[in-house]
């Protein structure tokens, strides 16, 4: 029997775990931002509808903050157990901007989150909005550091290879390096992008359901307004952060295009299946010159091609190729329900109208996919490197590491983390299905005795 392969298999495990992880955050940094905003309205308007869909969806917050903590601790640990060169190499720019992760933003959550959560009946409204907010501003810091980090890793700027391991010359550069601000933008749109088809989702199906109609309808109304905005801000910064990868990750690009050779007026391939063996593309159905224009914003814009580097620098092409085009094409549908939103709403039928909302119900979990899509194509589109260009994911694994070894615990997370996402989404669809609680019965309502409109004093004796 062969050996097993260590590396692959320390991918693969990472992979999986940082995959399992990362369903969460985008989650609750979206979410974080629409509780801000229901308890700014009921503190605003003193309407009781707010407070019901804030006292929801925190409880889904909650349920999925916690997956998030329990299923990132696992991540650092894998650093120091897999991949130990990388973490030695890559430790003095990094472990800084992991830690300030930590120092800032999950204290600043682990402070607030128990008064957000628990203090409604001991601090006053102000005070736990303000916890509210504090939460939310934790839940974006937190993405601030990690993909400063995870950016320098695929632009690495700011820092020296000096004796073996990388010395810090300049942090800000370390900080903001080229590629980390279009990829924050473009992950925070993400998180609430997922976040406003989840909540369109859950709210057309209580439409559907015929409960709790008069909440279902605000959420439904606020989430559509947001997908207006958001959906094609996405898609613009989505181009932006292209055109950013082309400038410092050409060889991503090329594969994200299943572009072989450099050329102009370069065709975007909407259906093709890439031969990495062969460096070739069977059964393409092509737009003419759609990658010159998108990419160059012009037809004979030139677009580079994998064959300028040797086949072992080239990424998995097949793997970035399809994750690009699963999330470009989710993209459009969020575009598309947008859209649909707007014209319903022009008429009217905005929470009338039955396929508009089968459709927000079938796209709610649309914003995972697409989520995890772009991680692929940004992972797996930098290999063979984990500091792009300059320290190859060959040489960043432990050198003691064991192929058993990580098999074994690769078996456990799937057994483990198994159990855990389904215990979570039984919990999850227990919630959604119970949905906000009613609306308070008004008064008059709450005692039929009472004549509307009598005098006071004229009441019909109860029999």
């Amino acid at each position: 029997m062969p050996p097993i392969d260590a590396e692959i298999l320390a991918r693969l495990q990472f992979a999986f775990t940082v995959a399992f992880h990362i369903l969460f955050p985008t989650l609750t940094i979206g979410l974080a931002g629409f509780l801000v905003f229901f308890e700014a309205k009921h503190l605003r308007t003193g309407q009781e509808i707010w407070l019901r869909l804030y006292k929801f969806w925190v409880k889904i917050f909650a349920l999925t903050f916690g997956m998030g903590v329990v299923s990132g601790i696992v991540l650092s640990y894998q650093f120091g157990t897999n991949w130990a060169e990388w973490s030695r190499i890559t430790g003095p720019v990094l472990g800084p901007l992991i830690g300030f992760e930590v120092l800032t933003a999950f204290f600043l959550e682990a402070g607030f989150l128990g008064v957000m959560l628990f203090g409604w009946d001991k601090v006053g409204p102000r005070l736990h909005f303000l916890a509210t907010t504090l939460v939310a501003i934790g839940t974006a810091i937190s993405a601030f550091w990690i993909l400063s980090a995870n950016s320098w890793m695929q632009t690495p700027q700011g820092a020296t290879f000096v004796d073996g391991h990388y010395v810090v010359d300049d942090w800000l550069a370390v900080i903001f390096n080229p590629s980390f601000p279009w990829r924050f933008l473009h992950m925070t749109t993400a998180s609430y992008l997922t976040t406003t088809v989840v909540i369109a989702g859950v709210s057309a199906y209580h439409l559907l359901a015929d409960n709790n109609r008069e909440i279902a309808k605000r959420s439904f109304s606020v989430a559509m307004w947001a997908l207006m905005v958001l959906a094609p801000l996405q898609i613009f910064l989505g181009d932006q952060h292209g055109l950013n990868t082309l400038e410092h990750q050409p060889m991503k690009i090329a594969a994200m295009e299943g572009n072989w050779e450099t050329q102009s007026h370069a065709p975007f391939h909407i259906f093709a299946i890439p031969d990495q063996k062969a460096q070739t593309n069977h059964l393409e159905l092509s737009i003419p010159w759609g990658s010159s224009l998108i990419l160059k914003h012009s037809p004979s814009g030139v677009v580079p091609g994998l064959s300028e580097v040797p086949v072992e620098d080239q990424p998995p092409v097949g793997i970035v190729f399809w994750s690009f085009r699963v999330m470009v094409g989710i993209g459009f549908l969020f575009l598309t329900l947008g859209a649909w939103g707007v014209w319903a709403r022009w008429r009217g039928q905005l929470t009338e109208s039955k396929w508009l909302s089968r459709f927000a119900v079938l796209m709610s979990p649309a914003g995972f996919v697409a989520t995890l899509a772009g991680w692929f194509v940004t992972e797996v589109g930098r290999q063979p490197w984990t500091v792009y260009g300059a320290l190859r994911t060959a040489d960043s694994i432990s050198p003691t590491v064991t192929g058993a070894s990580v098999a074994t615990t690769l078996v456990l997370f799937l057994i483990v983390y198994g159990g855990l996402f389904g215990a979570y989404l039984y919990y999850l669809m227990k919630l959604v299905r119970r949905g906000p609680e009613a609306l308070s019965v008004r008064e008059t309502e709450e005692k039929p005795e009472a004549i509307r409109g009598a005098r006071p004093g004229l009441v019909v004796p109860a029999e």
